[in-house]
């Protein structure tokens, strides 16, 4: 602590990314990153914008990729108009947090959620309220209806994370519908795994904020784009704040590179298929092993063995260059997160946990 930080500072509580160690040969599932490499549409036009047009400023509100976006979701009456994009979907929450939640009232999110959402509301002194998700780890509709003007917003990952689980798109529109006067934000960094998106929803819904990112499904973690689908007077708010924060959050290779990775389709199909093919493999094997594996609409899953501790059955995978990610909160503490790798990846990994569980 320091006697130049402003106040604030030292009441804050840092979002703990997940580790990105240097160990060779590493089998690394714990940071959801896709297994398979960025389309060679979006890496050409990634190579395309390097060279001098570099000391050029972007598009400001890069129009290009906007445009995409919206052409994907022409079938719903999209426009570029309702997208806002930004670096990463953490900034495009971050600037929801901000524009949108800031009421003198709590907002409502699950107990076991994104733990960024904490911190933003520690950063943007957004007031919480942290509603328990159900003994079976799923999320209760029900629980965010009834509180009227008490409550500031709502904010929950479809699928959640990090246990996978999947609110059906009926009970998320319950969940807008039955807050009018508040927005809704649904973070879906994983829907594409094995989800109903709610993009359908935004037009019949002013209140309703849908966010994604390229970094899970469009295999481009390393570039940082997000994006966010909503009412033109939500994205206003949105661009309202950016603009007063950072007016150029895209680069020129990331502007060209998300919109080609947006516009491959057949790339993006084929490669979340073999990512939700490889995930239900790898819950049949850990089934297999006597784990208790969370159904998974995401790239993870989420498991436990009722004989064994998940802190020490990481570290022994950890002894093998095998790298998943253990929680310490309470409700969670013998769950394992477990990435979806590839076939052979997912494959060190059951035989890893073959040997350390007899």
């Amino acid at each position: 602590m320091s006697k130049f930080w402003s106040p604030i500072v030292s009441r804050l509580t840092p979002y703990t990314p997940g580790e990105q160690p240097r160990i060779a040969n590493l089998v690394k599932l714990n940071t959801n990153e896709n297994p398979y490499g960025p389309s060679p549409r979006a890496l050409e036009a990634i190579a395309r914008e390097v060279g001098d047009s570099l000391r050029l400023y972007p598009n400001p509100d890069a129009e290009p990729l906007k445009l995409a976006i919206a052409r994907r979701h022409a079938a719903d009456d999209i426009t570029a108009r309702e997208v806002f994009v930004g670096n990463g979907s953490d900034e495009v929450l971050a600037h929801a947090f901000h524009a949108l939640l800031q009421y003198g009232k709590p907002i409502l999110f699950p107990d076991i959620t994104y733990s960024f959402y904490p911190t933003y509301a520690g950063l943007y002194q957004v007031q919480y309220r942290a509603v328990p998700l159900a003994d079976d780890f799923t999320l209760r509709a029900d629980d965010y209806l009834g509180h009227g003007d008490a409550i500031g917003g709502i904010i929950f990952p479809n699928p959640n994370a990090p246990t996978g689980c999947l609110l059906p798109l009926a009970e998320v529109e319950r969940i807008v519908q039955g807050n009018p006067q508040r927005v809704v934000v649904v973070d879906e960094a994983y829907i594409d795994f094995g989800g109903d998106s709610a993009i359908p929803l935004v037009q019949r819904y002013p209140n309703l904020l849908v966010v994604q990112t390229l970094s899970k499904s469009r295999s481009l973690a390393g570039m940082r784009v997000g994006f966010a689908i909503g009412h033109a007077d939500l994205v206003d708010a949105l661009e309202r704040v950016k603009n007063s924060f950072n007016s150029y959050p895209l680069d020129r290779p990331a502007i060209a590179g998300a919109t080609a990775a947006i516009e491959d389709e057949e790339y993006f199909r084929k490669t979340c298929d073999m990512v939700i093919a490889s995930r239900e493999k790898l819950v049949a094997s850990l089934a297999q092993l006597g784990f208790e594996v969370l159904p998974s609409a995401a790239n993870f899953v989420f498991a436990r063995h009722p004989q064994h501790d998940a802190a020490r059955l990481a570290a022994a995978l950890r002894g093998d260059g095998i790298i998943v990610r253990h929680f310490g909160s309470a409700r969670i503490s013998q769950f394992l997160r477990i990435t979806i790798g590839t076939d052979e990846a997912c494959g060190a990994l059951v035989q890893a946990l073959q040997r350390h569980l007899s």
